[in-house]
């Protein structure tokens, strides 16, 4: 398998990396309001850690792929607390604030409104909203705390809302990272949960901006791959079982 990077690419300064982020200007309104919560004031913006990330080699690979198909990666990001100071949901923004700069079309999905599985029919305009988002998207990045050795009920929720049958392709195991005693991680500022508060410098922090540029160079590798990797045999077989019922009920009164 060939290399996705040019052999002899070397390494740019951040004033020479292209900026891949989705501008206002080409961004839609709505979606943006809606879903990009997240996004800093470009004096912020200008200023902030994930501006001064070196991550040339993530941008190079993100660059080309959007050059050669002309379509953004799509990432839907979900979190798993509904707590007014949750350290998931700020997680989430700083996930989502290195995706948008690696050029991602990043989408934060709220839970709030998401009702409890099967306490309503499927097409509750939530559970619509985040099968679509589901079904939009590339590939997703979840972010939980962890309650009693697991996932949370609400990130659970969301899980249990997309259906293997529509069509979406199983989560795989990929690349895993924890924020262990996350209340001591980030700011005291921005206490009232509006996403202010930022994660502090450390080497948890660094894993994140791993996670999420391994994140982009995976996704660019597979994407062309999905249709082939959500072609399963029992689902074939499914199919095909329930076109020879039909047809067999043809013309049958």
């Amino acid at each position: 398998m060939g290399s996705i990077l040019p052999p002899t690419r070397s390494l740019r300064t951040l004033a020479e990396a292209p900026k891949l982020a989705i501008s206002e200007s080409e961004d839609d309104a709505e979606i943006r309001a809606k879903y990009r919560p997240f996004l800093l004031s470009p004096e912020t913006e200008e200023k902030d850690w994930i501006s001064e990330l070196e991550l040339d080699a993530a941008i190079s690979i993100a660059e080309a792929d959007l050059a050669k198909t002309g379509s953004r990666l799509k990432v839907l990001v979900l979190y798993g607390s509904l707590r007014k100071r949750s350290y998931s949901k700020l997680m989430a923004f700083e996930a989502c604030r290195i995706l948008h700069r690696l050029g991602c079309d990043v989408r934060l999905f709220n839970p709030s409104e998401l009702p409890i599985r099967d306490s309503v029919p499927d097409t509750h305009r939530s559970v619509q909203e985040l099968r679509s988002l589901s079904s939009w998207s590339d590939g997703h990045v979840w972010i939980t705390p962890e309650q009693h050795g697991n996932l949370t009920a609400v990130f659970k929720n969301q899980i249990d809302w997309i259906p293997l049958a529509t069509g979406s392709i199983r989560p795989t195991q990929g690349k895993h990272s924890s924020l262990p005693m996350a209340w001591k991680a980030f700011e005291d500022e921005g206490g009232d949960g509006d996403g202010t508060a930022r994660l502090l410098k450390s080497g948890n922090r660094d894993r994140v901006v791993d996670c999420m540029e391994e994140f982009v160079k995976f996704t660019v590798v597979m994407r062309p791959l999905f249709e082939g990797f959500g072609d399963r045999f029992s689902e074939r077989m499914e199919r095909r079982e329930k076109a020879e019922s039909q047809g067999d009920g043809v013309g049958k009164s």
